[in-house]
Protein backbone atom coordinates (compact mmCIF):
# COMPACT_ATOMS: atom_id res chain seq x y z
CA UNK A 1 0.00 0.00 0.00
CA UNK A 2 1.29 3.47 -0.89
CA UNK A 3 1.76 5.84 2.05
CA UNK A 4 -0.54 8.88 1.71
CA UNK A 5 1.30 12.17 1.25
CA UNK A 6 0.00 15.64 2.09
CA UNK A 7 2.29 18.44 0.89
CA UNK A 8 2.00 22.16 1.63
CA UNK A 9 3.02 24.69 -1.00
CA UNK A 10 3.26 28.00 0.84
CA UNK A 11 4.24 29.87 -2.33
CA UNK A 12 5.48 33.43 -1.55
CA UNK A 13 4.05 33.54 1.96
CA UNK A 14 5.42 33.65 5.54
CA UNK A 15 8.50 35.24 7.03
CA UNK A 16 10.89 33.09 9.06
CA UNK A 17 9.12 34.10 12.27
CA UNK A 18 5.72 33.27 10.84
CA UNK A 19 7.02 29.92 9.58
CA UNK A 20 8.38 29.03 13.03
CA UNK A 21 5.09 30.03 14.66
CA UNK A 22 3.24 27.73 12.25
CA UNK A 23 5.68 24.91 12.96
CA UNK A 24 5.23 25.15 16.71
CA UNK A 25 1.45 25.07 16.50
CA UNK A 26 1.43 22.31 13.91
CA UNK A 27 3.76 20.06 15.90
CA UNK A 28 1.66 20.53 19.04
CA UNK A 29 -1.43 19.39 17.14
CA UNK A 30 0.38 16.56 15.36
CA UNK A 31 1.88 15.07 18.51
CA UNK A 32 -1.44 15.27 20.30
CA UNK A 33 -2.72 12.95 17.55
CA UNK A 34 0.00 10.31 17.46
CA UNK A 35 3.09 12.15 16.26
CA UNK A 36 5.62 9.62 15.02
CA UNK A 37 2.97 7.00 14.32
CA UNK A 38 0.73 9.31 12.27
CA UNK A 39 0.17 7.26 9.08
CA UNK A 40 0.31 10.14 6.60
CA UNK A 41 3.57 11.59 5.28
CA UNK A 42 3.64 15.36 5.66
CA UNK A 43 5.81 17.73 3.63
CA UNK A 44 5.99 21.49 3.94
CA UNK A 45 7.48 23.58 1.12
CA UNK A 46 8.13 27.11 2.43
CA UNK A 47 9.88 30.04 0.75
CA UNK A 48 13.64 29.48 0.51
CA UNK A 49 14.36 31.94 3.33
CA UNK A 50 12.49 29.72 5.82
CA UNK A 51 13.90 26.38 4.65
CA UNK A 52 16.87 26.15 7.10
CA UNK A 53 14.77 27.19 10.10
CA UNK A 54 12.04 24.67 9.35
CA UNK A 55 14.52 21.89 8.61
CA UNK A 56 16.05 22.47 12.03
CA UNK A 57 12.65 22.61 13.74
CA UNK A 58 11.32 19.46 12.07
CA UNK A 59 14.55 17.44 12.42
CA UNK A 60 13.68 14.07 13.93
CA UNK A 61 9.97 14.80 13.60
CA UNK A 62 7.39 13.25 11.29
CA UNK A 63 7.47 16.26 8.95
CA UNK A 64 9.73 16.73 5.90
CA UNK A 65 10.68 20.00 4.24
CA UNK A 66 10.83 20.66 0.50
CA UNK A 67 11.84 23.44 -1.85
CA UNK A 68 9.37 25.13 -4.17
CA UNK A 69 11.74 25.07 -7.14
CA UNK A 70 15.35 24.39 -8.15
CA UNK A 71 17.77 24.92 -11.02
CA UNK A 72 19.36 21.87 -12.58
CA UNK A 73 23.00 22.95 -12.26
CA UNK A 74 24.97 22.43 -9.04
CA UNK A 75 26.46 25.94 -9.04
CA UNK A 76 27.35 28.79 -11.37
CA UNK A 77 26.39 32.21 -12.70
CA UNK A 78 22.61 31.79 -12.37
CA UNK A 79 21.48 34.86 -10.46
CA UNK A 80 18.43 34.27 -8.28
CA UNK A 81 18.39 30.49 -8.67
CA UNK A 82 18.93 27.74 -6.10
CA UNK A 83 20.64 24.42 -6.71
CA UNK A 84 19.74 20.90 -5.59
CA UNK A 85 23.01 20.82 -3.64
CA UNK A 86 21.89 23.88 -1.67
CA UNK A 87 18.47 22.40 -0.93
CA UNK A 88 20.00 19.15 0.29
CA UNK A 89 22.56 21.04 2.35
CA UNK A 90 19.73 22.95 4.04
CA UNK A 91 17.95 19.68 4.88
CA UNK A 92 15.29 19.38 2.17
CA UNK A 93 14.00 15.97 1.13
CA UNK A 94 11.50 17.05 -1.53
CA UNK A 95 11.21 19.74 -4.19
CA UNK A 96 8.24 20.94 -6.25
CA UNK A 97 8.96 20.93 -9.98
CA UNK A 98 6.94 22.31 -12.88
CA UNK A 99 4.18 24.03 -10.93
CA UNK A 100 1.72 25.75 -13.26
CA UNK A 101 2.70 29.15 -11.85
CA UNK A 102 6.31 28.47 -12.81
CA UNK A 103 5.19 27.42 -16.28
CA UNK A 104 2.81 30.35 -16.77
CA UNK A 105 4.62 33.23 -15.05
CA UNK A 106 8.25 32.23 -15.57
CA UNK A 107 8.07 30.47 -18.94
CA UNK A 108 9.16 27.03 -17.77
CA UNK A 109 8.67 24.37 -20.40
CA UNK A 110 8.70 20.58 -20.30
CA UNK A 111 12.35 20.38 -21.35
CA UNK A 112 13.33 22.50 -18.36
CA UNK A 113 11.09 20.50 -16.05
CA UNK A 114 12.70 17.26 -17.24
CA UNK A 115 16.17 18.62 -16.45
CA UNK A 116 15.01 19.68 -12.99
CA UNK A 117 13.51 16.26 -12.29
CA UNK A 118 16.77 14.60 -13.36
CA UNK A 119 18.87 16.93 -11.23
CA UNK A 120 16.66 16.45 -8.18
CA UNK A 121 16.98 12.67 -8.40
CA UNK A 122 20.74 12.87 -8.97
CA UNK A 123 21.10 14.80 -5.73
CA UNK A 124 18.84 12.75 -3.50
CA UNK A 125 15.73 14.93 -3.66
CA UNK A 126 12.26 13.56 -4.34
CA UNK A 127 10.61 15.68 -7.03
CA UNK A 128 6.90 16.49 -6.81
CA UNK A 129 6.17 16.92 -10.52
CA UNK A 130 3.12 19.05 -11.30
CA UNK A 131 0.99 18.44 -14.39
CA UNK A 132 -2.42 19.74 -15.39
CA UNK A 133 -4.55 21.34 -18.07
CA UNK A 134 -5.84 24.89 -18.46
CA UNK A 135 -9.55 25.70 -18.63
CA UNK A 136 -9.28 26.24 -22.39
CA UNK A 137 -7.62 22.86 -22.86
CA UNK A 138 -10.27 21.21 -20.70
CA UNK A 139 -13.10 22.84 -22.66
CA UNK A 140 -11.49 21.56 -25.86
CA UNK A 141 -11.56 18.01 -24.47
CA UNK A 142 -7.76 17.78 -24.35
CA UNK A 143 -7.25 17.01 -20.65
CA UNK A 144 -5.89 13.48 -21.17
CA UNK A 145 -3.75 14.56 -24.11
CA UNK A 146 -2.18 17.47 -22.22
CA UNK A 147 -1.49 15.55 -19.02
CA UNK A 148 -0.10 12.54 -20.90
CA UNK A 149 2.19 14.79 -22.92
CA UNK A 150 3.51 16.49 -19.80
CA UNK A 151 4.13 13.17 -18.04
CA UNK A 152 6.00 11.72 -21.01
CA UNK A 153 8.17 14.82 -21.48
CA UNK A 154 8.72 15.66 -17.80
CA UNK A 155 9.84 12.11 -16.97
CA UNK A 156 11.81 11.62 -20.18
CA UNK A 157 15.17 11.51 -18.33
CA UNK A 158 13.94 9.16 -15.59
CA UNK A 159 14.74 5.45 -15.26
CA UNK A 160 12.03 2.91 -14.42
CA UNK A 161 13.66 2.00 -11.09
CA UNK A 162 13.46 5.66 -10.03
CA UNK A 163 9.67 5.91 -10.26
CA UNK A 164 9.13 5.16 -6.51
CA UNK A 165 11.24 8.24 -5.71
CA UNK A 166 8.95 10.50 -7.76
CA UNK A 167 5.60 12.04 -6.87
CA UNK A 168 3.22 13.40 -9.50
CA UNK A 169 0.72 16.08 -8.57
CA UNK A 170 -2.28 16.45 -10.88
CA UNK A 171 -3.26 20.10 -10.59
CA UNK A 172 -5.85 21.33 -13.08
CA UNK A 173 -4.69 24.89 -13.68
CA UNK A 174 -8.23 26.23 -13.66
CA UNK A 175 -8.71 24.97 -10.08
CA UNK A 176 -5.58 26.52 -8.53
CA UNK A 177 -6.36 29.50 -6.33
CA UNK A 178 -9.74 30.01 -7.97
CA UNK A 179 -12.01 28.35 -5.42
CA UNK A 180 -13.08 25.95 -8.16
CA UNK A 181 -12.36 22.28 -7.71
CA UNK A 182 -12.38 19.25 -9.94
CA UNK A 183 -14.97 16.62 -9.11
CA UNK A 184 -13.41 13.58 -7.42
CA UNK A 185 -14.56 11.31 -10.26
CA UNK A 186 -12.99 13.59 -12.87
CA UNK A 187 -9.74 13.88 -10.92
CA UNK A 188 -9.70 10.13 -10.44
CA UNK A 189 -10.11 9.49 -14.16
CA UNK A 190 -7.21 11.79 -15.03
CA UNK A 191 -4.99 10.19 -12.40
CA UNK A 192 -5.84 6.73 -13.72
CA UNK A 193 -4.77 7.94 -17.16
CA UNK A 194 -1.54 9.32 -15.68
CA UNK A 195 -0.83 5.91 -14.16
CA UNK A 196 -1.59 4.19 -17.48
CA UNK A 197 0.86 6.54 -19.19
CA UNK A 198 3.58 5.70 -16.67
CA UNK A 199 2.94 1.99 -17.23
CA UNK A 200 3.21 2.45 -21.00
CA UNK A 201 6.49 4.35 -20.73
CA UNK A 202 8.22 2.44 -17.95
CA UNK A 203 6.61 -0.99 -18.02
CA UNK A 204 3.43 -2.73 -16.78
CA UNK A 205 2.74 -2.25 -13.09
CA UNK A 206 5.33 0.50 -12.63
CA UNK A 207 2.74 2.98 -11.41
CA UNK A 208 1.83 0.75 -8.47
CA UNK A 209 4.88 2.27 -6.77
CA UNK A 210 4.11 5.84 -7.83
CA UNK A 211 2.26 8.27 -5.59
CA UNK A 212 -0.07 10.63 -7.45
CA UNK A 213 -1.58 13.61 -5.62
CA UNK A 214 -4.47 15.93 -6.40
CA UNK A 215 -4.11 19.68 -6.08
CA UNK A 216 -6.52 22.52 -6.72
CA UNK A 217 -8.42 24.45 -4.01
CA UNK A 218 -7.97 21.56 -1.56
CA UNK A 219 -9.33 22.10 1.94
CA UNK A 220 -10.46 20.02 4.91
CA UNK A 221 -14.09 20.11 3.77
CA UNK A 222 -13.41 18.44 0.41
CA UNK A 223 -10.24 16.37 0.81
CA UNK A 224 -12.03 13.23 2.00
CA UNK A 225 -13.97 12.96 -1.27
CA UNK A 226 -10.71 12.81 -3.18
CA UNK A 227 -8.87 10.54 -0.77
CA UNK A 228 -11.64 7.94 -0.92
CA UNK A 229 -10.49 7.32 -4.49
CA UNK A 230 -8.03 4.42 -4.46
CA UNK A 231 -5.96 5.98 -7.24
CA UNK A 232 -5.39 9.27 -5.35
CA UNK A 233 -2.57 9.12 -2.80
CA UNK A 234 -2.70 12.58 -1.29
CA UNK A 235 -2.79 16.28 -2.04
CA UNK A 236 -0.61 19.27 -2.85
CA UNK A 237 -2.24 22.03 -0.82
CA UNK A 238 -1.91 25.75 -1.49
CA UNK A 239 -3.74 28.44 0.45
CA UNK A 240 -5.29 26.07 2.99
CA UNK A 241 -1.81 24.96 4.07
CA UNK A 242 -1.00 28.38 5.54
CA UNK A 243 -3.20 27.70 8.58
CA UNK A 244 -1.69 24.99 10.82
CA UNK A 245 -5.06 23.82 12.17
CA UNK A 246 -6.65 23.63 8.72
CA UNK A 247 -3.61 21.90 7.27
CA UNK A 248 -3.66 19.29 10.01
CA UNK A 249 -7.38 18.73 9.45
CA UNK A 250 -6.59 17.97 5.80
CA UNK A 251 -4.02 15.37 6.88
CA UNK A 252 -6.43 13.93 9.45
CA UNK A 253 -9.30 13.66 6.96
CA UNK A 254 -6.90 11.95 4.56
CA UNK A 255 -5.98 9.44 7.22
CA UNK A 256 -9.64 8.68 7.93
CA UNK A 257 -10.48 8.28 4.25
CA UNK A 258 -7.63 5.88 3.54
CA UNK A 259 -8.51 3.84 6.63
CA UNK A 260 -11.85 3.09 4.95
CA UNK A 261 -10.29 1.90 1.67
Amino acid sequence: MRTPLIAANWKMNKTIGEALSFAGTFLDILYSQGGESFPVEIVICPPFTAVPALCATFAGKNVAVGGQNLYWEEKGAFTGEISPVMLRDAGCKYVIVGHSERRRLFAENDEMVAKKVRSALDHGLRPIVCVGETLEERDEGRTFEVCEGQVRKDLSLVKAQEIPSIVIAYEPVWAIGTGKEARPDDAGEVIVHIRETVNQVFGPGTSQNLRVLYGGSVKSSNIRQFMLKEEIDGALVGGASLDPEEFFKIALESKKAKAKN
